[in-house]
């Protein structure tokens, strides 16, 4: 996360009080690097107690533990989830896609998660864990915590307004040099990119535009990682709003290795009066990043700088645990991103493999 000050804004106020509302403590299953570099530092910048951590790699546990006070690194899974329980708290489950499944069959019925993405390797280890989940009673969410970045939802709030119009276009585009060791997990998955980075933008896409009509994919290796099945790739979305054909682009590529200048990290909207471009400055020098931003012109005048105060990194994951923590306390599901709606986005998911192995296709849904 990069050292630079950056001001609170009224959302994360919001989200500091939703947690001291409905303090819990959090307890993480896994201590890799997503946890140290976003989770704890969003949990520290929100005020909301860390109880404890498991880790296969009990050294990597104990590192994080001492970070925080009064977390513990535990010895099991079994004594971290009977601590969990005690203390009536949240498991943070940020595990590897191929342990979810083997890790949810131990959780207790009742119990509230908020699980890291994805929802499973394909549909139907997601169907099978929406089934599993839906059976013993346990609520919580999908932390497709992009949704919750301070820069979406400024975004979402400026198209609200129809300060650019009707939205036609969105276009996400990532040039930079993503350092794939840092997971070593990723190597010799059968499936990968679409996966584990670019599922973060389809589930935007959904989001803003709803459900597509029509997908197109492509997602290819690099020579730089033949042991990362999919390191680039590009999906085309069709959609239709009331008559309008809404288009969405999502485009990465991951082994941009030229000095700064021409590396890209943006989604753009084009409206029928306006455009607002949001950078996600993550991708850009990850995991410190640059800052992000949003700006936007109105029919045809000059660029205009909203205000953001925080990154994707790691201000969104307060966002998304925030949300989580409110619903539950509330007694309902979340609005966002619950295992339902996750589901819909891993068939998206599907869908872009099948469409990179065998042409355009119409997304299948079932039941």
């Amino acid at each position: 996360m990069k050292t630079e000050e950056r001001p609170v804004t009224e959302s994360l106020d919001g989200i500091v009080r939703g947690f001291m509302r409905t303090q819990r403590p959090i307890f993480i299953l896994g201590a890799g690097a997503v946890v140290r570099d976003a989770h704890l530092p969003a949990y520290q910048l929100a005020g909301i107690t860390v109880g404890g951590f498991f880790d296969l790699d009990r050294a990597r546990a104990e590192a994080l533990a001492a970070s925080c006070s009064a977390a513990r690194a535990f010895a099991s899974l079994e004594e971290t989830i009977e601590a969990c329980v005690h203390a009536n708290g949240v498991l943070d489950v940020a595990l590897p896609p191929q342990a979810i499944a083997s890790t949810f069959e131990r959780i207790p019925a009742g119990a509230t998660v908020l699980l890291q993405k994805p929802f499973g390797r394909t549909l139907e280890e997601a169907t099978a864990l929406r089934a599993l989940l839906a059976a013993r009673g346990i609520r919580g969410a999908v932390n497709f915590q992009l949704r919750h970045a301070p820069v979406i939802c400024a975004l979402r709030q400026l198209l609200a307004t129809g300060a650019i119009g009707e939205v036609v276009d969105l276009e996400i585009r990532v040039v930079c040099r993503m350092p794939w060791e840092t997971w070593p997990f990723l190597r010799g998955m059968p499936r990968m990119e679409i996966l584990m980075h670019s599922i973060h933008y389809l589930d935007l896409c959904r989001a803003l535009l709803g459900e597509p009509s029509r997908v197109w994919s492509w997602a290819a290796p690099h020579p730089a990682a033949p042991e990362i099945a999919d390191a680039r790739s590009t999906t085309i979305l069709a959609f239709e709003s009331g008559g309008t054909a809404q288009r969405a682009v999502v485009t990465t590529y991951h082994h941009h290795a030229a000095a700064e200048g021409h590396d890209a990290s943006h989604l753009r909207v084009e409206g029928t009066r306006g455009t607002a471009v949001a950078r996600l400055g993550v991708n850009l020098d990850y995991p410190r990043g640059r800052t992000d931003t949003l700006a936007w012109s109105a029919n045809g005048g000059a660029w205009r700088e909203e205000p953001v105060a925080g990154n994707w990194f790691p201000h969104a994951f307060a966002g998304s645990m925030g949300a989580l923590l409110e619903a539950t306390s509330a007694g309902h599901d979340p609005v966002e991103s619950h295992f339902d709606d996750a589901w819909r986005t891993m068939a998206l998911v599907e869908t872009c493999y099948k469409s990179a192995s065998g042409g355009e296709r119409v997304p299948e849904l079932p039941e």
